[in-house]
């Protein structure tokens, strides 16, 4: 199957006081481990959406001919919005999308495989589950993109997801890198525990 990505990095993080995806996290800025772990997660391209603070993210991402980047003009509408710009960039062709958050510095890329696989068997999106909560990345058919390219708000594919039933894979992890995200500084300080 040929996957692309989109990351989501456009928001102006608020709570966090700003500058949250170029603050460092284990080392290195915190959106540089959600672009490595797009990039490991697929073959195929992989669009960073940026927003607030567009220069600067863009500035530390990692260099691969596979990774673009796009200024969301009407990102502080909201998520949706930011979705579609990423979606709206990839070219035609892909069999699925991978959304990724890039304030989600822990998403392990060995998901990935099982993500696809789940697509390959039919179901029209795959998401990771730990602890009865639904986790990142989702992966999403290519049947579904009208759909999400009508998406408005300050909302994702969440609603979307939510009324597939049976044709979302939910697969099951221990691993709670699928639920941790950064919204605050405290959680850059994040113990890392599994």
């Amino acid at each position: 199957m040929t996957i692309g990505a989109v990351v989501l990095a456009a928001g102006a993080g608020q709570r966090f006081g700003g500058g949250k995806l170029t603050a460092l996290w284990r080392g290195q800025p915190l959106i540089v481990w959600a672009a490595q772990t797009a990039l490991a997660s697929c073959e195929g391209p992989v669009v960073t959406v940026l927003g607030t603070f567009a220069p600067e993210v863009a500035a530390v991402l990692p260099s691969d001919v596979r990774l673009s980047t796009l200024i969301a003009e009407d990102h502080a509408l909201g998520m949706a919005h930011s979705l579609k710009a990423g979606l709206s960039a990839l070219p035609e062709g892909l069999d699925g999308v991978f959304v990724f958050l890039g304030d989600m510095p822990r998403v392990p890329a060995s998901l990935a495989a099982v993500l696809i696989a789940a697509l390959a068997g039919g179901a029209l999106a795959a998401a990771p589950v730990c602890d009865g909560q639904r986790g990142h990345p989702v992966l999403i058919a290519a049947g579904l993109l009208p759909q999400l390219l009508a998406l408005t708000g300050d909302r994702g594919a969440g609603a979307l997801l939510s009324g597939l039933g049976d044709d979302l894979a939910l697969i099951e992890t221990g691993d709670r890198g699928v639920l941790f995200d950064v919204d605050t500084r405290a959680d850059l300080v994040d113990s890392g525990a599994a």
